[in-house]
């Protein structure tokens, strides 16, 4: 009787927000939060390319892991706010999902 192989079954992931992502990270974005009251930030978020389906990387936190956040978003890179990088929900690139 031949060997099974073993299934590999990705965990399921939640979005999350850009700013919660380590340094070095990619994700793929997911959409802007709806319940921010800045409706001009999200509008700007967009215009960067925060757009869904968009690939973003985290290059860096700021000094003792605070503001500003260096983002990559498709071929550009952004120096973002926190409360900024809040309103950017993201799903985590499979392949650096913990275990």
């Amino acid at each position: 009787m031949p060997a099974i192989a073993p299934i590999h079954v990705q965990p399921c992931q939640l979005p999350q927000a850009l700013a919660t992502l380590p340094r070095g990270a990619c994700a793929e974005v997911q959409g802007l939060r709806h319940d921010a009251d800045d409706a001009a930030l999200l509008a700007r978020l967009a215009a960067l390319g925060f757009v869904p389906g968009e690939s973003v990387r985290m290059l860096a936190h700021g000094p003792i892991g605070r503001e500003p956040l260096l983002v990559r978003v498709g071929h550009t890179r952004f120096a973002l706010r926190r409360c900024e990088a809040e309103q950017v929900m993201v799903l985590r690139c499979a392949d650096q999902v913990p275990p």
